[in-house]
C-alpha cells in the first residue's frame, strides 16, 4: 500500500524523534544489495542500469547521516567475487559507474566526506584505480570530520591475510623471529594493518534486499557490530527504512561478547 506524502512525512518525523532519544552509531557499514533486482522490478531494459541508480542513491543516503552526527560510513561497492564471477560487460559497466561516482560526485574538492578506499586496486582496471586515487587525493583536505570508505575489489578474508602478511614483514624487518611474533601477537597489532586502519569499527551494519549474511564484508571489524537486514532493494531504500535501522540499533543492549 502506497503511503501519501503527508503521512510519510509525519511518520519520518516520528522516527527522527525516536532515534534522537537513544544512542546512535558512530560508524555504519552499508551492503548496497539488490541493484540489478530492483532494475528488473521497475522494468529497466538492462539490469546493470541498477548500478547507476544505486550509486546515485548513495549520495542521498549520506545526506541522511550528516545531520545525525554519523561521521563514518563504509560502503560495500564491489567484492572480489563480483570481479571474477560477473560477465565482462557488466563489470565494465560497473567500473564506469564507479569512475563517474568517484570523479564527478564524491571526489569533488568541495565534498563534505573524506574518501578512503578499502580493497585491492590492483584488481581493478587502470582507469578505475586512477580515478579512485584522484578522488581520495581531492578530498584529503576535507575538514568536516566525515569519512566515507568505499570497499571496492574487497574481500574480508583477503583483508585479514594481507594484514597478517604486512605485520609479519614489519616484524621481520625489525629482526623479530616468527616465534617471538606469535608469542606477543594481539588483535590490536593486526588491526593496525587492515585496510581500514585508523577508523573505528562499525557499530551497525545494514544490508538491503532481504539477504541475511555479511558476504565477506568487514569480517574482522564487524565482530561486535549490530546487524540490520532490510527487505528493500538498495535503490528503493528510503529514509524511513534508514531511520528504522537506527531505531532498532538504539533499542539494543550492546554486550560486545560479554
Amino acid at each position: 500500500m502506497k503511503i501519501s506524502a503527508p503521512l510519510y512525512a509525519l511518520y519520518a518525523r516520528r522516527l527522527r524523534r525516536q532515534v534522537g532519544a537513544g544512542p546512535l552509531p558512530r560508524h555504519i557499514g552499508l551492503v548496497m544489495d539488490g541493484n540489478r533486482r530492483w532494475a528488473r522490478r521497475v522494468g529497466l531494459g538492462n539490469p546493470s542500469l541498477g548500478h547507476r541508480y544505486g550509486a546515485a542513491h548513495l549520495e542521498e543516503v549520506l545526506t541522511w547521516c550528516e545531520p545525525l552526527g554519523i561521521r563514518h560510513v563504509t560502503v560495500f561497492v564491489c567484492s572480489t567475487e563480483n570481479l571474477s564471477r560477473r560477465g565482462d560487460e557488466e563489470v565494465a559497466y560497473l567500473m564506469d559507474v564507479i569512475e563517474e561516482l568517484a570523479l564527478d560526485h564524491l571526489g569533488r574538492p568541495e565534498a563534505r566526506w573524506r574518501l578512503h578506499i578499502a580493497g585491492s586496486l590492483d584488481l581493478l582496471p587502470d582507469s578505475t584505480a586512477h580515478a579512485l586515487k584522484r578522488a581520495v587525493e581531492a578530498t584529503r583536505g576535507c575538514a568536516t570530520g566525515a569519512h566515507l570508505t568505499l570497499a571496492i575489489g574487497y574481500g574480508g578474508r583477503q583483508e585479514v591475510i594481507d594484514a597478517m602478511r604486512d605485520l609479519l614483514h614489519e616484524r621481520a624487518a625489525q629482526g623479530r623471529t616468527l616465534s617471538e611474533v606469535a608469542d606477543d601477537l594481539t588483535p590490536e597489532d593486526l588491526t593496525r594493518h587492515l585496510y581500514t586502519a585508523g577508523q573505528p569499527d562499525p557499530d551497525l551494519v545494514i544490508r538491503t534486499s532481504g539477504e541475511q549474511r555479511l558476504s565477506n564484508f568487514l569480517l574482522w571489524q564487524s565482530a561486535y557490530s549490530e546487524l540490520y537486514f532490510c527487505d528493500a532493494y538498495w535503490p528503493a531504500f528510503r529514509q524511513v527504512d534508514f531511520l528504522r535501522a537506527l531505531r532498532s540499533f538504539s533499542a539494543r543492549e550492546r554486550r560486545y561478547g560479554g
